[in-house]
This record gives C-alpha cells, sequence and structure tokens, in this order.
C-alpha cells in the first residue's frame, strides 16, 4: 500500500528573500536508495541551490542530501548534480525563458507526493536590496498588526 498524500521535507526561505518568484513548476527527482532514506530522515538543505539545463536534460545543482548514517560502502556524494524529472515541453519553455529573460530556477521546496520524491522549482528574478529591505518591512507591518489584534482580543 503506499503512502497517500504531501508530506514536506525541506523549504528554502531563503529563496522568498531573495527572489521575485514568478511561477512554479513541480519535478521529479532521479535519487539514489541511500538518498532517499537520508530524504526520509529530512537531512537535506537547499540553500544556495539552483536548477541548471545541461546537455538537453534539467539538473539541481548544488542541493546537500546528507549521507545515510547505514549506508556503508552504498552511500551517495552528498553534493551530487541529481537530474530533474519534467516533461521536454516545459524543459524547452523554462529553458527559453532562462535565456532569454534573465531568469533563474531556484528549488522551493522538496517533498514527497504519493512516495515519490518531488521539487518543486520556482522560476525566479534576482531582487535588488531595496527589494529584499521593501519585504522584510511588509513583514514587519503584518507581525505588528497581528499583535495589535492579539493584545485587543484578550482585552
Amino acid at each position: 500500500m503506499k503512502p497517500v498524500g504531501v508530506k514536506l521535507i525541506a523549504q528554502n526561505k531563503k529563496a522568498y528573500h531573495d527572489y521575485h518568484i514568478e511561477e512554479t513548476l513541480e519535478a521529479g527527482i532521479a535519487l539514489t536508495g541511500t538518498e532517499v532514506k537520508s530524504l526520509r530522515e529530512g537531512r537535506v538543505n537547499l540553500r544556495d541551490s539552483y536548477a541548471a539545463v545541461e546537455k538537453g536534460e534539467l539538473f539541481l545543482i548544488g542541493v546537500h542530501i546528507s549521507p545515510y548514517e547505514k549506508g556503508n560502502i552504498f552511500n551517495h556524494d552528498p553534493l551530487r548534480n541529481r537530474k530533474l524529472l519534467v516533461h521536454a515541453r516545459e524543459l524547452r519553455r523554462l529553458f527559453g525563458k532562462v535565456q532569454v529573460a534573465g531568469y533563474t530556477l531556484v528549488p522551493t521546496k522538496m517533498y514527497f507526493k504519493d512516495g515519490r520524491a518531488k521539487v518543486e522549482i520556482g522560476l525566479a528574478k534576482g531582487k535588488t536590496t531595496y527589494d529584499k529591505r521593501q519585504t522584510l518591512a511588509k513583514k514587519e507591518a503584518q507581525r505588528e498588526m497581528e499583535r495589535a489584534i492579539r493584545s485587543r482580543e484578550r482585552e
């Protein structure tokens, strides 16, 4: 019996801080057995990673999946490039946008969906320092409003 539903493994919050995410795409990942076991333990880091098209295929670069503790000689290289599984039509569309419009592909989430490892790739455009400060100011204002509402509810 396959597990049903979505189980979040990791999120790349830094991607939302450093980039404007225009759209997202779900892709499968080609993994080895010990990598899947490490993912099930949640031992993955998406920070400073990106996706790139090489030789007509999409690869996830810079994702650190820690070696499985009980994996002995069958363990994997933690920083190896991993192939992403997307339809050819989606790959051509993404490649066109990355080439022409100055976008980059950034992983935003990694999760299990119906027992299969998936990664959410965001088509992103870099933020300037001004934009980053503006985003932080909006978040802070939102937090202040929520605090004020909570304090009024208690009274």
